[in-house]
Parts: structure tokens; sequence; C-alpha cells
């Protein structure tokens, strides 16, 4: 197995005295335990510590002398204080440990100086203890990369406790041996049923009440992720959204979202009670991809609607489009609402400064996070960061406890204490790596003369040209209508012949998602497939276009409302196959999602138009197969479920 490699890095503008430095740190090292395989390596400059850091994946901690350092050696008036460098440092790594040199008659300037700043400690330039300093900083790397739920998770797998309570499985005992199932155990691990216990195990702690292992874990995970608190998910960032809104917004309360919000958004909005106002996100029509809502249309929403107790925004969306979030969470804050990002696809973006500022660096007060997706941790496993001053930790976690089970999956809990671990001390190197082979892959890509990867350019819908948005170099999309498939075809050839699984697709692009797991053969594999394909030589075809999603209506009645009607059922056409006029304006009762792309059509309380029917009777007549979520088979005819007249008289009317 391989062993750690953590670098110290040791900033001294007099080179005698830090050669001296970095000698007797590197001697106390190999005297003493040193179990994460810490060096330290010197430089005299801030230009050549900067340089250091940025390249250096391996860094973990820096110790930089309080006096001025130059930043340029051949230009010594220009130089940069300690304070200076420390600030430089921590925004671009804020992951990394840093200490002060000082001298201790200016101890205390040095320290009201740098109060302020993200420094760890520290050290006496005189005593030059260096058996001391180096067990200082071995210590708080070592506590950086403490796992403490996964540790005491397996100290208590170790102990081979026996088990006399739930799970019935009772560490796979159940399973080993018998002649039907003995194979599950052996395909899946026998420590996959050690490690899954019971809330019985009080040295467990509880993910509902934590105080132990849980609560140090979440406390560690707030600081790595830049947030005053943070709380592990066990129903993945869709309950994360519906918990959230619970706690935000009391019934009849508005919220602002972005119509192409993940379904969980919109069952928020049923759960909670709330008075949601729609905006419609834009469209790139000629690719069938649906990004951010432009900022004008939020901004004039938080100027129509100051009463709204928050906004949601998706932010990366499933391509990789990122919102300018500053200046719309300050407008946001101006008016006193709460801001909650969606950072599913986008939660390593705190450990690389290329994919900074995250939600929360850019002062959102909510940030939910599907780990699962882009880091180390098990499918369902999600994290909620907490900046909101205003936070009612009561209220949120009667809610929290709404949605968890009371019988949590301990593995999955684990799984976010590891790949915060992960983040934290080999984040930036990983995602440098995959950052390189993001920009390998686009070019090899480009290079078929048949496939090509859009860029930001060719994503953007004209009317977010200059809304500051920025690409996720990690989402990948690709215009394949030069190769002569259709992308079920394309896909189905990657599948079956090329052992290769994409992440989603439109009718003409094919979405490739990189992460920290991206090794370079994978690279090379796809895109010897891919250069396979093109070769081929086929002629373009014609490809199906999805028609454009009708712009939301109004609503009615809340969706909460709606959606607990009884309601009837109303089919979208007749026995003729004539689309039915009396389903037109009448109310929706379900939300009805077509899927690709997943944008609700009609969400419970919303007006039905002409226009939408037509669309749905479209997709439903269409030679591409669409999933239409909420449609309703009464026999062969597709129905909508809608309000009955004297059902949308009993209820309050708000639009």
């Amino acid at each position: 197995m391989k062993k750690p490699v953590s670098r110290i890095l040791i900033i001294n503008d007099e080179p005698l005295v830090l050669k001296e430095f970095v000698k007797g740190l590197n001697a106390a090292a190999r005297s003493l335990d040193n179990p994460l395989g810490i060096t330290f390596s010197g430089v005299t400059t801030a230009r050549d510590a900067l340089a250091a850091i940025e390249e250096d994946g391996d860094l973990q901690a820096v110790v930089v002398d309080d006096k001025l350092y130059t930043l340029n050696q051949k230009s010594p008036k220009k130089e940069m204080s300690a304070l200076e460098l420390v600030q430089r440092v921590t925004r671009f790594r804020p992951e990394l440990d840093v200490y002060i040199l000082i001298a201790q008659e200016h101890e205390d300037e040095i320290v009201d100086a740098l109060f302020a700043e993200a420094v760890d400690g520290y050290f006496y330039r005189e005593e030059r203890d260096y058996r001391g300093m180096y067990r200082i900083l071995n210590a708080q790397v070592q506590e950086r990369s403490r796992t403490p739920f996964y540790d005491q998770l397996k100290n208590y797998v170790w102990m081979a406790k026996d088990s006399w309570h739930t799970p019935g499985h009772s560490s796979g005992e159940s399973l080993r041996g018998s002649p039907w199932v003995n194979d599950f155990c052996d395909f899946m691990g026998e420590h996959v049923f050690d490690a899954d216990l019971s809330v019985s195990v009080k040295m467990l702690d509880s993910l509902m009440e934590p105080t132990g292992v849980i609560a140090e874990a979440q406390t560690i995970a707030a600081k790595a992720f830049g947030a005053r608190r943070t709380f592990f998910a066990t129903n993945g960032t869709s309950t994360s959204n519906k918990v959230i809104f619970q706690t935000l917004l009391a019934p009849g309360e508005k919220l602002l979202l972005d119509r192409n919000c993940h379904k969980s958004v919109h069952h928020g909005v049923v759960l909670s009670g709330g008075h949601p106002i729609y905006l419609d996100s834009s469209i790139n029509a000629k690719y069938s991809l649906y990004g951010p809502v432009p900022k004008k249309t939020i901004l004039s929403a938080i100027r129509r609607h100051p009463d709204a107790q928050a906004i949601i925004l998706t932010s990366c969306t499933y391509d990789g489009l990122r919102y300018d979030l500053a200046p719309i969470v300050e407008a946001a804050h101006a008016k006193g609402i709460k801001v909650i990002v969606d950072e599913a696809w986008y939660g390593f973006a705190r450990f690389h400064p290329a994919f900074r500022p995250t939600a929360l660096e850019a002062g959102a007060d909510y940030a939910t996070q599907s780990t699962h997706k882009v880091l180390s941790a098990f499918s369902q496993a999600s994290m909620i960061h907490v900046n909101d001053p205003g936070f009612n930790e009561h209220l949120f976690r009667e809610n929290f406890n709404m949605h968890t089970s009371t019988s949590p999956q301990y593995s999955m809990i684990a799984s976010l204490d590891v790949a915060r671990k992960q983040a934290v001390m080999e984040g930036y190197k990983l995602l440098s790596r995959t950052l390189a082979l993001s920009q390998e892959l686009r070019a090899q890509i480009n290079s078929t003369g048949v496939f090509r990867v859009l860029e930001l350019e060719d994503l953007l819908p004209e009317e977010l040209g200059r809304d500051g948005i920025r690409l996720d170099p990690t989402k990948v999309t690709v215009d394949i209508s030069k190769c002569g498939y259709t992308v079920e075809d394309l896909q189905r050839e990657l599948f079956d012949r090329y052992n290769i699984q994409v992440e989603k697709s439109t009718f003409n692009t094919l979405t490739l998602l990189l992460t920290i797991g991206t090794t370079r053969s994978k690279v090379s594999r796809l895109y010897d497939a891919l250069m396979r394909i093109a070769r081929e030589g086929r002629a373009p075809r014609r490809l199906y276009r999805f028609p454009e999603i009708p712009g939301f209506t109004r609503l009615r009645y809340l969706p909460r409302d709606a959606f607990y009607c009884g309601g009837e059922l109303v089919p979208l056409v007749d026995e003729k196959d004539n689309i039915r006029r009396d389903l037109l304006d009448r109310a929706c009762a379900d939300q009805i999602v077509p899927y690709p792309p997943g944008i609700p059509v009609l969400v419970p309380g919303q007006v039905i138009t002409r226009e939408i029917v037509h669309y749905l009777v479209g997709l439903l007549r269409s030679q591409k197969r669409v999933e239409l979520h909420g449609i309703v088979y009464d026999g062969y005819l597709p129905c909508l479920r809608v309000l009955k007249p004297a059902e949308g008289r009993g209820l309050r009317r708000i639009g």
C-alpha cells in the first residue's frame, strides 16, 4: 500500500538561517515518529513560495517568517509582508496549515496583526527547537487527516462484539454458509456486513442527535468546506434541499427558484407549503441544453418580491455552467432574502482555485452538496453546509430528523468522513490532475475531426453573454451530430463494443463527467473509441430535436394545496386521438416531468394551456422514447390528474 508523502515549506529570506531550519527539521522528522512521511524544504522569496504552493500537491503546511519577503528577486523594492503572503496562501489553498516564525519581543504586535487571518500557530525564531516544532507540525497535519467516525467504526468492527441487535443479518452471519445467498456475502465482502450496525452501538454516536464522533467529524468537515456548521446526510442532496426548505419556509411564504432546479426542489415546495415564484431558465435550443436563469431576471425577481424568504439556484448546472453568485447574493441579502445554492455537482470546488469561489465563499447562507457525485463518498452520502447568521438549529434539527432514517447506513457516514479527509489532504493534487486530463481529453476529442467539445461560448444562450457565467471543465459536453449515429445508437456502441458508459445525453450531445477518479488510461480508451468511430466515415444523419418546453404559465393555487387534492384523471387525447379541450385552463395536481431533460412542464397548482398539452402529446407521439413522469395511464389513454371544480372552489387562489 502506498504511504503518504507530506511536505512542509519554510519561507525565510536569510539563506543560512533557512538552511539551518530545513536541516534541523528534517533531522527531527527522521529521528521521531513520522507516519505521514513529512519532509521539509525552503524558499527565500514570496514568489518562490507561491510557485511551490501552486506546483506541489503534496504540500500540507507552510511556515512563514514574519519579516518582509521579496516578491521579485530582480526588483528588491517590490515586497510583500507576512500578512499579505498569508492572505494569498489562504486564498489560493485554504486547506493548508499556516504557521508564523516571530521574534519574541514582537510577539504581541505580530499576533495582533495576524489574528483575523487563517493562522494555526506561531514559533519563536530564536529558540530553534526543531524537535518541538516538528512535533507540533506533525500533530497538526495528523489532526487534519483524522477521520473520527471512520476510525471509531473500524475500531468497533475489530472488537468483534457478539451482536444481539439489528440488523437481522447479524454482521453477515445469516448469509455466510447459506447455499442460496452466500455468493452475495462473498461478492460484497465481509466488512460491508461487519460495518452495517445499529443505533444500539452508542460509541458510534447518533446521526439524529450527534454528540460524539459524528459531531466531531461534522465539525472537521465544516472547517474544511468553509462553513460555520456542516451536517452529514444519508438521503442524498434531494432530502437535504427539502430539509432546508422546511426550515426556512412556513406555508404560504415565498421562495424564488429556478424552474430548472432538481426535482427535489419542486417536491420541497410541496412539502413546505411554500409559494414558489418560478424563474424560467435560459435555453440553448441548438443543443437542447437548459442553463442558468439570466442575472437580470433574478435581480428583477428579487426587487419585485422583497417579501421572499429565500432564493435557491443550482451552481454549477449538470452541464457545468456556474453563476457569478456574489452580486446575486448581495442583492438578495439587501432585501433580507436567504440564499440557498444547490452545489450537488460542485462539492469539490473548495479544494482548487480554478473552481472557486464556492457558494459559501460568495456569501450563500446554505449549500447542499452531493459528496458522492464528485468526491469519494458512497451513493446517497451528501452534506449540508450552513453559514446563515440567523440559523435556527432547533428548527433545522427537527426537520432534519423528520427525514433522516433512525437506522442510518454507517458506511455512508464513514465515507463522508473519508471523502473530507481526501479532499483536504490531496484534493488540490487530484483536481490538478483532473484539470490536466480534461484539457488533454478536449484536445483529443477535437482531433477526431468528427466529434467536437462544446466550450463556454457554445453552451451559453445569448442572453447570458454578460452574466459572468463560467464553465466547470470537468463536465465535457460533446457535439456528436457529424458521427452518423443517433445519440442512442452511439451510446449503445460505446457501451457494447468499447465498455464505456457516459453520464447523460441530449439529441445531439453526450456529457462526460471527469472526477478525481479519472485516470489517463480511461482517457486513452475513450479517445481510441471515438477515433475508431470517427474513422468509420459515416454520413451525418438527421437527428430528432426535442421541442422546447413551453414557458411557465402561472400558479392558480399553492403547489401543496393542489397536490393534496384528490383530483380526477382527464385524458390528454380522446379515443380518436384528438386533444381534449376540457383540459385547457384546468389546474394540474401533479408534477409532470419529461426526462430528459428533467425540467417540469407542469407543477401542482399550475394552469394547463393549449401549448402545454400540444407539447406533451408531441412527446408521446415521438419516435424517440421519452419518460414522462407524472403521466397516469387509464388503459391506453395517457391522463393528467387535475383538480375538480369543487376542489378548486375550496382553495385560496394565488393567481
